[in-house]
């Protein structure tokens, strides 16, 4: 099933395995499993370090477990990890063999302690790149701590069970038998989210924080996007001790996937550049935490941040650079049925919805080139803008004219998606112009509605405008002394990446005379 240039890769990796593994693979019976086989019996030949077991445990024909040193991983797959999820499947074997998991050593430590029993399953298409983040952190949460198990799930392969849970988006993650998280989720929300849920002890207690040395930074970027490394990167090359924190590398980037506007770069996608952006964060030498999420910032000379981890963190100066996140039509509906035929990725999400109805909410480019993505895999899309008219670009509004299967609504408020029996059913509109309200019989709801920065950490801390922006002057200055903020969580207008990535680097400047002038 690989390719030669795929298994020479893979070989070259699997030369860090230390530890003996064994592919557990269920007995049952499945149309695929012959090719299931034959996919694992390619890997087999890579390492002479991994070896297939059969199991007598009857399963459903496609489902396996990694086992290290023969002792259970927690990790297991149910279904053929190619797409996307390959690499899920190649990291969770090196990191059963013995190799280090990058994930920050404070959620770690805290994940660990967890006592009870932890069941995850992660329902994923294997054309969904925001699938592998959410499958790793589990696996990695699984080799941690012996009481989480976690199963990769392929809803391709397993449509009765995705009818059963109603499952109309991923990644789709359950936690023993109950819906605990739909759609992206960086390894900090995951962990966030069960700190709402479980007593999570903390990576550190106050005796451990009292009795270790206080490093104190020079700068503390915090976020991990085209603006933060930019800033995290000028503020190195200045000899400056810098630290960047972020939930994820990339940030909103990460999820573009084609970007043909930064100069003299005429093509790369998101995950591409974020590669680029975290090679050079190594490259300078820069300290970073990653997967984790800042709480509160303690104002002062000597800056305090603490994380949701326990930890700590000193500094003479910090970059707010935490970007933005997709904006919530905030109407009845939509929170409750996330997941359930309320989405926010058509890349993901919109196989779920073949020769279905399916409304894209937003005249933008992102709701119009999702209108266009979905219409060649559902049978109809309703495109609906409040706005008098779509504020696409004129390129895309020519294929939307000439898309038979889409149809556009102008001047209407949605007010609610309808649902019934665990699905969504109908989108309901205001006409702005006649107030009369009426519903459309729909399948699922795209939401694209544009941005809303991730700045409520520090709404008490520095000025914000009503759009929760913060507000900084020409040198990237908050209100606060010694607090700078840039890109798309300020009030710099024009939200793109290139004008990210220059005011990334007028903070770090700025940065470096206030760290002089206090000198």
């Amino acid at each position: 099933m690989l390719d030669e240039s795929t298994k020479q890769q893979v070989k070259q990796y699997f030369e860090r395995i230390k530890n003996p593994i064994t592919i557990q693979l269920y007995s049952g019976e499945h149309e695929k499993r012959e090719e299931l086989v034959s996919f694992l019996n390619d890997i087999l030949s890579l390492s002479p370090l991994i070896k297939l077991e059969n199991s007598n445990d009857l399963s459903d024909g496609l489902r396996f477990s990694i086992l290290s040193n023969g002792n259970p991983t927690g990790i297991h797959f149910s279904g053929i990890p190619m797409g996307y999820e390959f690499t899920s499947f190649i990291l969770a074997i090196l990191q059963s063999g013995g190799n280090p998991i990058k994930l920050e050593e404070g959620i770690l430590s805290a994940v660990s302690k967890l006592n009870g029993e932890f069941r995850f399953e992660t329902f994923i298409s294997l054309d969904c790149h925001n699938c592998p983040e959410v499958v790793q952190t589990l696996n990695s949460f699984a080799l941690v701590n012996s009481n989480i198990s976690h199963n990769m799930i392929d809803g391709a392969m397993y449509p009765d069970l995705v009818k059963e849970r109603n499952i109309q988006g991923v990644p789709a993650v359950y936690l023993n038998g109950e819906r605990f998280l739909s759609g992206k989720a960086e390894a900090s929300v995951i962990f966030d989210k069960l700190l709402e849920l479980y007593s999570v002890p903390s990576a550190i207690d106050s005796n451990e924080e009292m009795e270790s040395p206080k490093q104190i930074y020079d700068v503390t970027v915090i976020g991990g996007g085209p603006s933060g490394v930019t800033a995290a990167v000028y503020a190195a090359r200045k000899g400056l001790n810098t630290l960047v924190i972020a939930d994820r590398l990339g940030g909103q980037v990460k999820d573009t996937l084609g970007i043909e506007n930064i100069i003299s770069i005429p093509y790369t996608t998101g995950p591409e550049l974020t590669h680029v952006l975290a090679d050079q964060l190594d490259k300078n030498q820069i300290k970073k935490k990653e997967n984790v999420r800042v709480q509160k910032i303690e104002p002062g000379q000597i800056k305090i941040i603490h994380l949701n981890t326990g930890e700590k963190i000193h500094t003479k100066t910090v970059i707010l650079s935490t970007g933005a996140k997709w904006r919530e039509l905030n109407v009845p509906g939509e929170k409750e049925y996330v997941g359930k035929g309320v989405a926010y990725c058509p890349h993901c999400d919109g196989p779920f919805f073949k020769d279905k109805d399916v409304a894209v909410v937003g005249g933008g480019n992102s709701g119009v080139e999702a209108a266009l993505d979905l219409s060649g895999i559902v049978k109809s899309v309703t495109l609906v803008e409040f706005g008098d008219k779509l504020n696409a670009d004129k390129v895309l509004l020519d294929k939307v004219a000439s898309s038979p299967n889409i149809k556009t609504l102008i001047k209407a408020q949605t007010t609610e998606i309808q649902t019934g029996e665990d699905k969504v059913t109908g989108l309901t509109y205001k006409d702005r112009s006649t107030e009369q309200i009426s519903t459309i019989p729909l399948d699922g709801v795209f939401v694209q509605i544009g941005l809303v920065p991730n700045s409520s950490f520090v709404k008490d801390l520095v000025a914000t405008n009503r759009f929760g922006e913060i507000l900084v002057d020409e040198k990237c200055k908050t209100n606060v002394d010694g607090i700078f903020a840039c890109g798309d969580v300020t009030n710099t207008p024009y939200k793109q990446i290139i004008i990210a990535m220059g005011e990334g680097a007028k903070a770090a400047i700025s940065a470096f005379e206030y760290l002089l002038h206090a000198a």
